[in-house]
């Protein structure tokens, strides 16, 4: 029994060296690559449907312009969508609940939409510092607190994947534990914990792959 809840949470090491970097890379190796043949088989046909559809209704709100990024956020679509899958097997780390990972991915992107809209688009962009139609006493003040929502933003998105799995992973410890110790004593309350257990964890794949839709939602826009 862990000493530490938030042990869990900690890069796994062997002989020295993090794992974390097996973990970052073991989510590509599961992905098929698709064929040249004209009849690919049922688990690549899958794929090239999700990624599809996905890719799909991602670009749907966003102009032709915009959709030369379908393949780096299909990419990153699948790698988050991977890891937040992965994490919820037995003996396995989850490196999307590091702040640190989470904010790597966030900020570039984040940086990037910032960096093209004010090269493209700089009226437009500076535009949204100062909704139209406000008072000439407030402009000092919203051009203020709209800067810092825009600078917050990239902390947002990464603190919002890093909490919602960071909570579903405590969840479930708890109510395995829970579970566990009522198993011997109280059989009653031991099994109705393991099916509480068993509809959390259905509820956590759930979570695990909204996460990383919202996450990339949220950057497309």
């Amino acid at each position: 029994m862990m000493a530490n809840l938030f042990d869990q949470f900690m890069s796994p090491t062997y002989l020295g060296i993090p794992l974390i970097v097996l973990a970052l890379g073991l989510p590509w190796i599961l992905w098929p690559s698709p064929s040249s043949r004209w009849l690919n088989n049922r688990l690549i046909t899958l794929q090239s449907w999700f990624l599809n559809r996905f890719t799909q209704q991602l670009l749907l709100p966003i102009n032709t312009g915009g959709h030369k990024w379908a393949l780096i956020l299909a990419s990153l679509m699948a790698f988050l969508l991977s890891m937040n899958l992965l994490g919820l097997l037995p003996y396995t780390f989850t490196p999307t609940t590091q702040l640190s990972l989470n904010m790597g991915l966030a900020v570039p992107f984040w940086l990037a939409t910032v960096i093209i809209g004010m090269r493209n688009q700089p009226t437009a962009a500076l535009g949204h510092l100062l909704p139209e139609g406000t008072p000439t006493p407030l402009i000092p003040v919203l051009i203020v607190i709209e800067t810092i929502s825009l600078f917050i933003r990239p902390l947002a998105l990464g603190v919002r994947l890093t909490a919602n799995l960071t909570a579903g992973h405590l969840l479930i410890q708890l109510i395995a534990t829970a579970a566990f110790t009522l198993m011997t004593t109280m059989t009653t309350v031991g099994l109705l914990n393991t099916s509480v257990l068993f509809l959390l964890k259905l509820l956590e794949i759930a979570v695990a792959m909204i996460q990383a839709y919202v996450l990339l939602l949220l950057l497309s826009l």
